[in-house]
């Protein structure tokens, strides 16, 4: 069993895209806990099933396995609850950590997201500029969350 130690922040400008190269990802939820969350994803041409079940806010209990394309696209059309998650994930690397920034699409039109993984809980980390709010702690900003409620729906209110 793999441990996901994640925190999470909103980005307040562009500065990041400099030769950020992204990857399309579309994903859906087989069950949307809390606290177990059971993800397919398809990024490229590359398919994963996903549990995660939350320990903390910013750690969680992850098992991940490489799945059939076909079977992934069959889940995501049929058996996935709330809207899919549309998204283009960018990896930036920023004074020696690797950030992960999610730009949303359809449903979760313009929200941001930068993802930072970590070794430790309290691991110290240099947050680029181009870092707004942190939001690890807000469950509305998990991607389980945005299936059911999507960004759109909430963000002016």
């Amino acid at each position: 069993m793999g441990k996901e130690i994640e925190r999470k922040f909103l980005v307040k400008d562009d500065r990041w895209r400099s030769g950020a190269c992204g990857m399309e990802c579309s994903q859906g939820y087989l069950a949307a806990g809390p606290p177990v969350s059971v993800r397919v994803r398809i990024m490229d041409d590359r398919a994963v099933l996903t549990i995660k079940k939350g320990v903390a806010s910013i750690v969680r209990d992850e098992y991940e396995y490489s799945i059939p394309l076909g079977d992934a696209q069959c889940m995501l059309a049929e058996l996935c609850e709330g809207c899919p998650i549309e998204k283009t994930r960018y990896i930036v690397m920023h004074e020696g950590h690797k950030w992960e920034i999610d730009v949303f699409h359809g449903h979760n039109e313009g929200l941001i997201v930068a993802e930072v993984e970590l070794q430790e809980e309290e691991e110290p980390f240099v947050k680029p500029p181009w870092l707004g709010e942190e939001v690890s702690g807000d469950p509305r900003y998990l991607n389980s969350h945005l299936t059911k409620h999507p960004f759109r729906l909430w963000r002016n209110g």
